[in-house]
């Protein structure tokens, strides 16, 4: 197979495009807007973070998701309107709670992998996204989430990574910005965070150098066998529908990546999970001098910074369970502003950009890099929360997931 089609062209479309043309692979790339990384890559929480990696499938996720289920502002928020789709989702989730231990630990390992493939990206291809080495520092606010913390640390660290406890001064001596107590907390020097945006906008732009070729502003209509095969059927704006025959294609199309699997006749049981982010810009120095460099994650708000550039200074929280629903709502987005007046009462908000997206989850919390039943299919989507973190790896995966399907009799791929 030579040419492929990839729908989707946010951070793992882009990243599955470039790995792909760097084998030699012809590459066409579909998307419904107009320009890259305009969905759920736009505006998210910065971290590339191997420190995140705990999938959410314990009961602990469910009694808060009750608990908090009539609070507006809550950091988990369950819509109890009738959805087939979320409470088959649900409970799926619940089945997947055997498998929390494992399913850290892999996801672990894959989020250090990562790294290297994204740093090693950015490098040869000159891309600037704001991008900050200066770890992750995890607080806790009490003892009893900083024990919890603490079992979660283990099997983080038995995943390979290099993460440590600190207390409460040394947490402050790791980001000075701090005002605030806390009881102690967890820093993992070798994380890092970078504008998901910036970085896909500009590894596109790399793509195109490398010959591959991108249909934005393009609606998918259908995907048909020809036995050969497929046929990519679409449409744009003010132009008669269009077809596009290729030997294979990739789905990594977030949310959208269900429907899309059933057109090719595979279950994918992505279900988009909403979460929100504020960009406080920075405009004056003392703004600047009061924002902290290293990201936090605040366990008891499910809240996570980054430090985009001396200007920006990203906020994002939230898991919002409320089908398609993209709007931004003022009670979801005021708790983010309210966490920064309370713990960088420095930092002046009088212009803040909020933003929604839409995560793409499974019910195990774990990625899809895999063949589908028709031969020339395959997909890789369902990161949830962690597609900034694992794209860089899950794209290499991809690769090697299509040459394996080629078979060693296949023809070599030129470099």
């Amino acid at each position: 197979m030579h040419h492929i089609a990839i729908i989707g062209a946010g951070i793992t479309g882009v990243t599955s495009a470039y790995a792909l043309a760097r084998q030699g692979y012809k590459v066409t790339v579909i998307d419904r807007q107009r320009y890259s990384a305009m969905e759920t890559s736009y505006a998210n929480g910065g971290q590339l973070s191997a420190s995140n990696a705990e999938v959410w499938n314990n009961t602990s996720t469910i009694m808060k998701g009750m608990r908090w289920m009539l609070q507006r502002d809550a950091p988990l928020l369950v819509n109890p309107a009738p959805s087939w789709h979320k409470y088959a989702w649900m409970a799926e989730f619940v089945r997947y709670i055997a498998h929390y231990r494992a399913n850290t630990i892999k996801t672990t390992r894959l989020a250090i992998e990562a790294r290297q493939h994204l740093y090693q990206m950015a490098e040869d291809e000159n891309i600037d996204f704001d991008l900050e080495r200066r770890g992750i520092l995890h607080i806790y606010h009490d003892k009893a989430s900083f024990e919890s913390g603490r079992r979660v640390n283990t099997l983080l660290r038995e995943g390979g990574l290099d993460r440590y406890e600190v207390t409460a001064q040394e947490a402050r001596q790791i980001e000075p910005a701090l005002t605030r107590d806390c009881y102690g907390g967890f820093y993992t020097p070798s994380d890092a965070t970078g504008d998901i945006h910036k970085f896909t906008r500009g590894l596109a732009l790399a793509c195109e150098r490398k010959g591959v070729t991108f249909l934005m502003d393009t609606e998918l209509r259908n995907i048909l066998s020809t036995g050969q095969g497929h046929q990519v059927v679409f449409s744009q704006a003010g132009a008669q529908a269009g077809q596009l025959d290729v030997d294979a294609v990739v789905v990594c199309a977030g949310t959208a990546s269900r429907q899309v699997a059933a057109m090719l006749g595979d279950r994918l049981n992505v279900y988009p999970v909403k979460g929100y982010s504020i960009t406080v810009n920075l405009d004056d120095e003392a703004s600047q001098e009061a924002t902290p460099w290293t990201s936090l994650l605040d366990e008891e708000a499910k809240i996570v910074t980054s430090r985009l550039g001396r200007g920006r200074f990203r906020v994002a929280g939230t898991a919002e369970f409320n089908g398609f629903n993209k709007d931004i709502r003022a009670d979801r987005i005021q708790p983010l502003t309210d966490w920064v007046r309370r713990h960088f009462p420095g930092i002046d908000t009088s212009r803040v950009i909020p933003w929604a997206g839409l995560r793409p989850m499974m019910p195990d919390m774990m990625p899809r890099v895999k063949a589908g039943r028709r031969a020339g299919v395959f997909y890789n989507t369902g990161h949830g929360h962690l597609g900034w973190t694992l794209s860089a790896v899950t794209a290499h995966m991809l690769v090697d997931t299509i040459q394996q399907a080629a078979g060693p009799s296949a023809e070599p791929v030129p470099a």
